[in-house]
């Protein structure tokens, strides 16, 4: 596990706007991406994360130009997914000012994309997200899915996992379709398990409604912790949550 704890804000795009649902349906709107990454990067938040939730879904790449406004507003790494299925579209995205790329559907359908990006920019550049839920026709209980969630394969969760980081991963991103939104905790059997099973860092996402849920993803293994909704609907602050996981015991930034 690294040495201490990131907090990351998620910035869910469609259509150049912040979304928000609960379990990857009913989206709607939060906000300005751009407003809401400089509040952010002014409450101290350790890393911004934004993700195109409907460019796989409307077979388009991510928008460019809100990632460089964007980029323009944070001086911390900012991880950009959601459409990428080439090196060059890292490319652009890097020059667009992303410094991490999230690759998931594409991944899947091509897991040689993966390796190619890895090998040009190397592994600390790339995150794989996966979008997870639970099931019983897998071993580990929980199975990917793809599409922002619509779509289920018939991988397991662990090892497709496990697979990807052999391939390059340097970083995973579990988001639980099963907590998301829900407000509920974060998924701590799910996130006990990828740690488990990671030799690289493990971002658990989806489910904090409260202060309190935060510690525990941490407990459980996670490297990082990312929430979306209870920062956009100003419920919590990243000073808040930076001073919960001081309280219990935790490093921060």
């Amino acid at each position: 596990m690294s040495l201490s704890v990131r907090v990351i804000p998620c910035l869910d795009v469609a259509n150049g706007r912040v979304v928000k649902g609960v379990n990857f349906q009913n989206l709607r709107d939060a906000g300005d991406p751009v407003e809401l990454a400089r509040r952010y990067y002014e409450q101290g938040a350790d890393e911004l994360t934004f993700l195109d939730v409907t460019a796989t879904v409307d077979n388009r790449s991510t928008t460019y130009d809100v990632v460089r406004a964007t980029a323009e507003q944070v001086f911390i790494p900012l991880t950009v997914g959601g459409g990428i299925r080439s090196v060059e579209d890292v490319s652009r995205l890097q020059a667009s000012g992303a410094d991490k790329v999230g690759v998931n559907s594409a991944a899947i359908a091509r897991p040689a994309l993966i390796a190619e990006i890895a090998n040009r920019f190397g592994a600390q550049v790339l995150v794989l997200s996966l979008d997870v839920k639970r099931s019983d026709r897998t071993e580990s209980g929980f199975v990917v899915t793809t599409h922002g969630g619509r779509t289920e394969t018939d991988l397991d969760a662990v090892a497709w996992a496990r697979q990807a980081i052999e391939l390059g991963a340097g970083e995973l991103l579990v988001n639980s379709i099963d907590a998301d939104g829900t407000r509920a905790g974060f998924d701590t059997e799910l996130i006990a398990l990828m740690r488990s099973n990671s030799r690289v860092p493990v971002i658990a996402s989806g489910g904090a409604g409260r202060v309190e849920d935060f510690p525990p993803a941490i407990r459980a293994g996670a490297d990082a912790v990312l929430a979306a909704s209870v920062f956009h609907n100003e419920l919590l602050t990243i000073g808040d949550v930076k001073r919960e996981l001081t309280d219990a015991g935790m490093l921060v930034r």
